[in-house]
């Protein structure tokens, strides 16, 4: 168990407790993490993922007896934003058109930005798009392994999975991301 690891279980515990403050502690270490990890679950919807974000740490509070002494708590608060994210989606009154996605344009940068920011941002976006492009199960992999740097079996336990069944998600995500980095560069040098 690392430090942080550790000082979470801390923090978890004392909310257990009743003690509300502790969240502050775990929203100041756990909030911008969180928000790339939605961000790009959300397929690049800043106001949605912020929403999520929200949801996921008042979900926290709102089970906080349910987290287990021991367990990872960067797992555990990974599956409930995982799961704040699927029901978003599978909620009637919430679907997202792929229209809408298509429609999320990027900040416009600083005019006196370098030109290397500009290439990023466009690839960044263009990774965001591929990554929305992909299933839900391949994409919730991609990121907590890449970006969110969970191992494999810190998002089985996240997503109550079979530490295989994540690898051969992530095998196979990688070569649907590939192909679709792929297909989009082909489109945008047509």
């Amino acid at each position: 168990m690392t430090i942080t690891s550790v000082q979470d279980e801390i923090w978890a515990l004392r909310l257990q407790r009743g003690e509300k403050s502790a969240i502050n502690g775990l929203v100041e270490r756990h909030n911008d993490a969180l928000l790339g990890y939605l961000y790009r679950m959300t397929g690049g919807d800043r106001a949605l993922a912020e929403d999520l974000l929200q949801e996921t740490f008042l979900r926290v509070l709102r089970n906080i007896h349910q987290y287990q002494e021991g367990r990872p708590f960067k797992a555990w608060l990974y599956a409930i934003a995982t799961n704040a994210a699927r029901n978003h989606y599978t909620s009637a009154e919430s679907r997202r058109t792929d229209s809408a996605a298509s429609d999320d344009l990027p900040d416009v940068p600083d005019e006196h930005q370098a030109d290397e920011d500009l290439i990023h941002a466009d690839e960044t976006q263009a990774v965001i798009a591929a990554l929305a492009k992909l299933p839900d199960h391949q994409r919730e992999v991609i990121v907590l392994y890449y970006y969110q740097s969970l191992s494999a079996a810190e998002i089985a336990d996240a997503l109550a999975v079979p530490v295989g069944t994540v690898k051969s998600r992530l095998s196979i995500g990688i070569s649907r991301l590939r192909a679709a980095m792929v297909d989009a560069q082909k489109e945008r040098d047509a």
